[in-house]
């Protein structure tokens, strides 16, 4: 179970680079889940959650200006995969799963980057325009985080 919720953060990370590791921390700050004896204790600190939220309200304004580069550009598909390995390892991390939550975070921020991209070109389209598409994958990022955290306590 806590290797399939690390792929699901995964994906929202491959959706939203800075949402699912701002929610992780502030599962782990909140005591829903145990990472304090982990190589991941810094995600339980009191301020980790609030540095990732404040970078997660940067992205989400940030997405939606024209000049914001594509998901799959090395720049920005790396970080993806940076905070999806992070925030699967989070999770795995809780039930001494950490290497396979990494991996299982990787492949998920995979999935969520190129899914996420086809998705929202698609919702696009059939808007006319983006922001309808960009607003709705923000909720679906942000809900989706929260269920999936919520999931692991």
């Amino acid at each position: 179970m806590f290797l399939l919720l690390a792929l699901l953060i995964g994906v929202i990370s491959g959706l939203r680079t800075m949402t699912a590791p701002a929610a992780v921390a502030w599962g782990a700050a909140l005591g829903w889940f145990d990472v304090s004896q982990t190589p991941l204790a810094f995600m339980g600190y009191r301020w980790t959650p609030w540095i990732f939220t404040i970078l997660a309200v940067i992205e989400l304004i940030a997405d939606q200006l024209p000049s914001t580069p594509s998901r799959k550009v090395p720049m920005q598909f790396g970080a993806r995969i940076v905070s999806g390995a992070l925030s699967g390892a989070a999770i795995g991390a809780a039930s001494s799963l950490l290497f396979g939550g990494l991996i299982a975070g990787v492949i998920g921020a995979v999935i969520g980057t190129y899914g996420g991209a086809a998705v929202r070109a698609r919702l696009a389209g059939s808007f006319g325009r983006d922001l309808p598409a960009a607003l709705i994958e923000d909720a679906v990022a942000v809900i989706g985080a929260l269920l999936i955290v919520g999931a692991v306590s």
